[in-house]
């Protein structure tokens, strides 16, 4: 026998540990998953989500053994500057507890849940606003204030580039490799929210869980009474096509997990089929509310975990991917505590 691989194999066997492990176990201290990063990161790094920004629906409870489970969507609403014309026409709704007795009406494979008023006879509350096309995208007022952060594997610029980078790349085309994304110049995550830019104006991106606004044919935008939420591949096409006014951030398994509708659009065809919604609540009207926040996406845990996400090389990775999609970088939302 080869004494060399002997005593190599005899080592290997005193340590107790493989050679291939002690060197999974070096890159795992090194290369921390992304999953580490979230859990490692300062108090401090996260940021309160204010209960009335929160938007709160109970579904009918499910059979689950000898008891009723209950079944909570808990989705956090977007702050200005966007759509701020339907998450205000949102808000008058859940007041009026329009939604309450409504239901589940679509379910398309690999698109969307879709939610509200089957019988589109239910009377909406007075003074819902009607909110223009143009609020789909927010102005270049707003570019030069978060737009021009926005850079590729979701990070925050600095001010310098920034500076440099915003002017020129706005001026390219996206095939000469200024940004990773498919659909635009800019994306990035700005303010614990996934935003786009084209160096002009800014908006939010169709990321899964993302909730948007049903509506009719241009030039109708909806009111907001018939609400949606991404289940599959981010429809990225529909950005600036459809108001995006906030996003999943509890329960999603109980709208992606429905059975798809038969339908045309995954709509359901049997009023039997559609889910009961017992209630909407605004986060501040709703009962035994845990509290939440958000890891800050300006912190130094956020981009360590964004570049993690954009190049895994914790040990189960064998190549990094060298990039990330904006929406393969979920900003991470966690409870806190119970109010």
């Amino acid at each position: 026998m080869n004494k060399y691989l002997t005593l190599a194999t005899g080592a290997a066997i005193f340590v107790g540990i493989p050679l291939s492990a002690q060197k999974s176990a070096e890159e795992a201290k090194t290369y921390p998953a992304p999953s580490e990063i979230v859990a490692a990161a300062k108090a401090e790094e996260w940021v309160a989500i204010a209960p009335s920004d929160l938007l709160v629906m109970d579904l009918a409870a499910v059979p689950d053994g000898k008891v009723l489970k209950p079944r909570r969507v808990v989705i956090q609403l977007m702050p200005p500057p966007f759509s701020q014309g339907w998450i205000g026409n949102i808000r008058k709704l859940a007041a009026a507890k329009f939604w309450d007795g409504t239901s589940i009406n679509r379910v398309q494979d690999n698109y969307v849940t879709q939610w509200g008023d089957a019988s589109e006879k239910k009377a909406l509350p007075a003074g819902l606003a009607v909110v223009p096309e143009s609020e789909y995208v927010s102005d270049s007022d707003s570019f030069s204030r978060i737009g021009a952060r926005l850079g590729p594997v979701g990070r925050a610029k600095t001010a310098d580039e920034a500076a440099n980078e915003a002017i020129a790349a706005a001026a390219k085309p996206k095939s000469d490799g200024t940004s990773s994304d498919s659909y635009t110049l800019f994306t990035g995550n700005v303010n614990g929210w996934p935003l786009a830019s084209d160096g002009a104006g800014v908006w939010p991106t169709h990321c899964y869980g993302m909730v948007g606004v049903g509506r009719n044919l241009s030039p109708d935008s909806g009111t907001g009474a018939e609400l949606y939420t991404v289940i599959g591949h981010a429809p990225r096409h529909l950005d600036r096509n459809i108001a995006l006014v906030g996003r999943v951030i509890e329960g999603i398994e109980y709208l992606s997990s429905l059975p798809r509708g038969t339908g045309a659009l995954g709509f359901y065809e049997k009023e039997e089929e559609r889910v009961p919604i017992l209630s909407v609540r605004l986060g501040n009207d709703a009962k035994n509310m845990p509290a939440f926040e958000y890891l800050s996406t300006e912190s130094a845990s956020f981009a360590a975990y964004a570049d993690a996400r954009a190049n895994r090389r914790d040990p189960f990775f064998i190549r990094p991917a060298g990039g990330a999609d904006i929406c393969n970088i979920p900003v991470p939302v966690r409870r806190k505590s119970v109010q």
